[in-house]
């Protein structure tokens, strides 16, 4: 039997990127999935601009805005399908990108999620920063890309062109089994945004689902192009949540040890902020980690509840991926010798 699929966009006030972009997605999703739009409680007018314009999209409607991961999970609840395709409202899929994904989970029950091929959309011969062509992660808990390690973003030569498994899945454009999403209890609504669906991806490994690249499929995002450290809020959230991370799903030796060291590179993090004129961040940086602390309790009886079965660690880039790009100066993922 054919499984059901749902494309459903998160839209919070996204009124100017629904109108410059919704027409191309219903465009190239035609009748291949049913259309949903959760709306975080917009007040811009973009729902009356949906249903005036493409009545036959659902819309559900969320009281306030519960960030990416509530949003998210307060609004599946009421879509009913079998694969999910989450994706931003700044992202234009090209066409004939759902069938390549819907075949390969079709072929293989134990591959929960997969993305897409992600470019950017001002300079499409280049990967986008988040997601590129598939996430990593190091040791120290350290995400990148095959196409973006930091903020060295590759063009896309055609070097990564092989469909294959990878550590996380970017949530710009998130293929996902539905009951694997709602068994491994959907986004973390603590992170409220940024790096959720890494935690997913990785609490689903942890039960050894395989999450998936698929280079036939190419979708294009506007993103930020890059972490924007003048926007205080997002790096507040890329440095507590990064944290939040590694406490929940580590499940290596010495948990304190590993902690402890990443408390310490962000303290040398800081020290590079100030040196580079960027004084601001520091507070930003004791900031993230006093939440962190302050959710320590939280987090402790998240991790418990985390299931273990055959932990899949594919995707785990076995050395420190700080000392290979700032010290080696390997800057490109085919520079690191991962198999």
């Amino acid at each position: 039997m054919k499984e059901s699929v749902a494309l459903v966009l998160l839209n919070w006030n996204g009124l100017k990127h629904l109108q410059a972009y919704l027409p191309q997605v219903v465009e190239q999703t035609k009748n291949q999935a049913a259309i949903v739009v959760i709306d975080n409680g917009s007040t811009d007018y973009s729902i009356d601009w949906i249903s005036k314009h493409f009545p036959a999209i659902e819309v559900i409607r969320n009281k306030k805005n519960l960030g990416f991961a509530g949003g998210y999970n307060e609004g599946l609840k009421q879509v009913k399908a079998d694969i999910y395709v989450l994706m931003n409202t700044d992202v234009v899929p090209e066409e004939n990108y759902l069938e390549p994904v819907l075949n390969l989970l079709q072929k293989d029950a134990e591959i929960s999620a997969c993305q897409p091929k992600i470019k950017s959309l001002t300079h499409p011969k280049h990967f986008e920063y988040a997601g590129a062509a598939g996430g990593f992660i190091d040791p120290d808990g350290y995400t990148f890309c095959r196409g973006r390690i930091f903020d060295t973003i590759e063009p896309d030569e055609g070097q990564y062109d092989d469909t294959r498994e990878i550590f996380w899945a970017s949530g710009a454009c998130l293929f996902i089994r539905a009951t694997d999403f709602h068994e491994a209890g959907g986004f973390d609504s603590d992170f409220f945004a940024h790096m959720e669906e890494i935690d997913l991806c990785w609490r689903l490994k942890n039960t050894g689902k395989k999450i998936y690249y698929c280079a036939e499929s190419t979708v294009y995002h506007l993103g930020g192009g890059t972490l924007n450290y003048e926007n205080k809020h997002k790096a507040f959230l890329n440095f507590r949540n990064n944290l939040f991370l590694l406490y929940k799903n580590y499940r290596g030796k010495n948990l304190f040890g590993k902690l402890m060291k990443r408390l310490l590179l962000d303290g040398a993090a800081a020290f590079k902020f100030l040196v580079t004129g960027q004084p601001k961040m520091i507070g930003v940086i004791l900031r993230a980690h006093f939440s962190f602390y302050s959710h320590l309790g939280v987090m402790r009886g998240k991790r418990k509840s985390v299931k273990i079965k055959t932990p899949n660690n594919k995707g785990i880039y076995t050395r420190s991926i700080l000392w290979n790009y700032f010290w080696l100066k390997k800057r490109k993922f085919t520079d690191l010798e991962i198999e």
